[in-house]
């Protein structure tokens, strides 16, 4: 392993531990709510049948909201989005629009494939899936391809130059282990839930780590 990629995964360790574990406990403490709480229940009821009832759509708009517009919107604030504003902010939303559909459709597939128990092999099999090909060889280059796209303010050209000089040796392996520290406790968690409450808990822990991605790519 290269000493650059060495360094990127330290940094990339060294920026996330703290904020990953923060999104576990968080993640945690909703799936507790879930199980031990019956107060909770009606809420949870609710978002189930909006997700069973527009399925897709849910999956698409939800997340857009909090993949896309939330962290944007908190960027914006902090004065890290630049100019124009309105193509980095469409940016994220079809962006993250896309990814829900992406996203929703494989933890269907998982469904179909492994069923929908919580059994401790079930939920090994989906997590394996899921963060050792789904992620590294699906939305790992997808999204930190479109990001540099997006950091070289949708320059094609520098976007080209930074693919080939740091893509594979810095930026890809940097997002994927980034993508481990706060997935992979977290997906463990998300297939414990009943499948209409899976992307919804995804979403909640999606906005936190987009904030996340794009303070790495931006280094």
């Amino acid at each position: 392993m290269a000493v650059s990629v060495k360094a990127k995964i330290k940094q990339a360790i060294k920026v996330n531990w703290l904020p990953g574990l923060i999104l576990q406990v968080f993640a945690l403490l909703v799936v507790l709510l879930y199980f031990y709480y019956s107060p909770a229940q009606p809420t949870f009821s609710f978002i189930a049948a909006l997700k069973l009832k527009y399925n897709t759509y849910f999956a698409i708009i939800s997340t857009a909201i909090f993949g896309g517009l939330l962290p944007f919107v908190i960027l914006f604030l902090k004065k890290r989005i630049v100019r124009p504003f309105v193509l980095h902010l469409l940016f994220n939303i079809l962006l993250w629009a896309f990814m829900g559909w992406l996203i929703d459709s494989f933890y269907q597939l998982q469904a179909l494939i492994f069923g929908t128990g919580i059994d401790v092999a079930t939920i090994v099999k989906k997590t394996l899936l899921d963060q050792f090909v789904f992620t590294v060889f699906i939305t790992s280059p997808l999204i930190t391809t479109l990001y540099i796209w997006k950091e070289s303010n949708f320059n094609p050209l520098q976007t080209i130059t930074s693919l080939q000089v740091s893509f594979f040796r810095e930026k890809l392996p940097a997002t994927i282990f980034s993508t481990w520290i706060v997935w992979l406790p977290a997906v463990t968690l998300i297939y414990m839930m009943p499948p209409a409450l899976q992307l919804p808990l995804f979403n909640l822990v999606l906005c936190f780590f987009v904030l996340l991605l794009s303070a790495l790519n931006n280094d």
